[in-house]
């Protein structure tokens, strides 16, 4: 993927947002729910190849391989996956931005405005961050694999970042709408959440994931009980890298 189209926006205040901007998008220098989402991070050709591609990845992976075969099957020489710098890092990328970006239209759907009742804010974050985790269960059999590739050095700053947003994301869709210091603990807790709980979904062999959806609330009811379990993303970088590191060694690699 080339440089330019390799930034993700989130919604965040300026603090969560100050990498991989691209050139070409104004800087939105405070947190606004007013403002319409920011253009997606890749170019026409290459969604268009990632989304062919993407159909392949539950037989091959997120790799080489099925880059080159949504190259082909959008028309293009199979050479054309070559534009993508960061190579199979972004299917990955495709991945978490289409699964993100979709919650809005599902949460529509989980929380019609007309349902008698409402849901509270923390229900909600509960329900989307499982909806979220279903986003994965077409490829869960390869996640590990893309853990491992989302851990090394030069891939850590874009997966912090999106998970970061993805955080955010649900946050906002729950209707938070808080500015004070607990915006930052909120998402943080809820990336350590999510993190540690999708890690569980990949070795779980339950039927519809059931103990992975009780893994969930195990942790959410923790979070509630003892105010938060961690207080900054770097605390997430270190677990998923050391998550990664071990994958790659259970493949035999020496590192």
């Amino acid at each position: 993927m080339a440089s330019s189209t390799r930034t993700l926006w989130t919604r965040s205040p300026a603090a969560a947002t100050r990498a991989f901007r691209p050139a070409r998008q104004a800087v939105r220098p405070f947190h606004s729910y007013d403002h319409p989402p920011a253009p997606g991070p890749f170019i026409p050709v290459e969604q268009t190849i990632l989304a062919a591609a993407y159909k392949h990845v539950p037989e091959h992976g997120f790799s080489q391989r099925a880059l080159g075969l949504g190259a082909r099957d959008a028309g293009y020489p199979d050479i054309s996956p070559s534009v993508f710098a960061d190579g199979p890092f972004s299917l990955i990328t495709y991945h978490l931005v289409t699964q993100r970006t979709g919650l809005a239209a599902r949460s529509r759907e989980l929380f019609p405005e007309d349902a008698p009742g409402h849901r509270g804010v923390g229900a909600k974050v509960e329900a989307l961050t499982w909806e979220r985790l279903m986003g994965n269960r077409d490829v869960i059999h390869r996640w590990q694999e893309a853990l491992a590739v989302m851990a090394q050095p030069s891939c850590v700053p874009t997966s912090v970042q999106e998970l970061a947003k993805l955080s955010d994301e649900i946050w906002f869709l729950a209707g938070d709408k808080s500015v004070d210091s607990t915006w930052y603990t909120k998402r943080a807790t809820l990336s350590m959440v999510y993190s540690t709980t999708e890690l569980f979904m990949t070795n779980d062999t339950s039927h519809n994931f059931i103990d992975t959806n009780n893994f969930l609330r195990r942790r959410l009811d923790e979070v509630k009980s003892i105010g938060g379990v961690v207080g900054s993303f770097g605390q997430w970088a270190g677990f998923t890298l050391n998550a990664g590191v071990n994958v790659l060694r259970s493949k035999g690699l020496r590192i």
